[in-house]
């Protein structure tokens, strides 16, 4: 699984940088709006429109791919944190076809593995499953397979 966990923050970091290139350029094009707006007298509140929508799409991308590159580099220092924002994050990268639909399905395949998990818990912040509270040697789960139950000690 360390393969696939390489391959998966370098796919963060391109969809990431993919993100913040479209975001730049999106808001770049209404820069664009901004000025036809102001050179033209009859079509000032269309541009200014087109203008704040192709803002509020920049920015949004912007926030996703920065969001995505964050992960990708969180996922190669094997930061718990970054585990969590990377399953949020495959969520809606799941809408978003064709390229956002196989990485949102990798990124969950990936990062719900035991190996994976186990490999976030292990180095840093994370505990180790084995030494939870509740939990017995050899489990790695808390529920009714491990025998844990609300309300008992031990």
């Amino acid at each position: 699984m360390r393969q696939h966990l390489h391959l998966l923050h370098i796919l963060h970091l391109v969809w990431g940088g993919i993100g913040l290139l479209l975001g730049a350029s999106t808001l770049l094009l209404a820069g664009a709006a901004v000025a036809i707006g102001a050179a033209s007298q009859t079509k000032g509140w269309s541009a200014l429109a087109t203008a704040m929508a192709f803002a509020a799409c920049g920015l949004v991308l912007l926030a996703g791919g920065a969001a995505n590159a964050w992960a990708g580099r969180a996922l190669r220092r094997r930061r718990p944190l970054g585990r969590l924002v990377a399953l949020g994050l495959a969520v809606p990268n799941l809408f978003v076809l064709p390229f956002g639909t196989a990485l949102g399905v990798y990124s969950l395949w990936v990062l719900l593995h035991d190996e994976t998990r186990r490999e976030f818990l292990a180095t840093g912040e994370g505990r180790p499953p084995d030494e939870g509270p509740y939990s017995k040697p050899g489990r790695t789960t808390l529920g009714p397979a491990s025998g844990w139950q609300p309300g008992r000690r031990g």
